[in-house]
């Protein structure tokens, strides 16, 4: 039997938010980074549900939040930081990020995103990483990161309503 993917199994969202944030405190202590109050913050506003957020997204919420506006470059150096570390990936179609679900250890990004919800499940095989690394060494290209997006339906979305 295939098991769904937890975003899109109904669950208690809370507990991806906490234990994205324990880790991230976990991981920058190992790695003698701050974790400060705004990229604490950013995180867990990335984390808030599976569906990939831009930045702007972020900086309204910031500015709502505080009651004056925050400054754009606060929010990018923020989310910079969050990359730099493994804590989010960046979703290029969408121009978005989403909460990282391995930050443990470092990996490229694979993820399936639902072009009505939103919702960006993220991936990790092997095998997909190795035939990118395969199919660049074979043309000579040096690969330096890769992200692969796959865009399509989620079972939600294709239940018929």
């Amino acid at each position: 039997m295939t098991q769904t993917p937890l975003a899109s199994r109904p669950h208690d969202h809370s507990h991806c938010v906490s234990h994205a944030l324990a880790e991230a405190e976990d991981i920058c202590l190992r790695q003698g980074t701050r974790l400060t109050a705004l990229r604490k913050r950013v995180l867990e506003l990335v984390w808030q549900s599976h569906k990939p957020l831009g930045a702007y997204d972020i900086l309204g919420v910031l500015s709502d939040e505080d009651g004056r506006r925050a400054a754009p470059p606060t929010v990018y150096r923020a989310l910079d930081f969050l990359l730099e570390n493994g804590l989010v990936h960046r979703i290029a179609s969408l121009n978005a990020f989403v909460g990282c679900n391995q930050p443990e250890h470092a990996h490229q990004g694979q993820f399936l995103i639902c072009r009505d919800c939103h919702v960006a499940v993220e991936l990790e095989h092997e095998k997909i990483n190795q035939a990118i690394l395969n199919s660049a060494k074979s043309i000579g290209f040096a690969v330096e990161s890769q992200t692969v997006e796959v865009v399509g339906l989620c079972a939600a979305c294709r239940e018929p309503k």
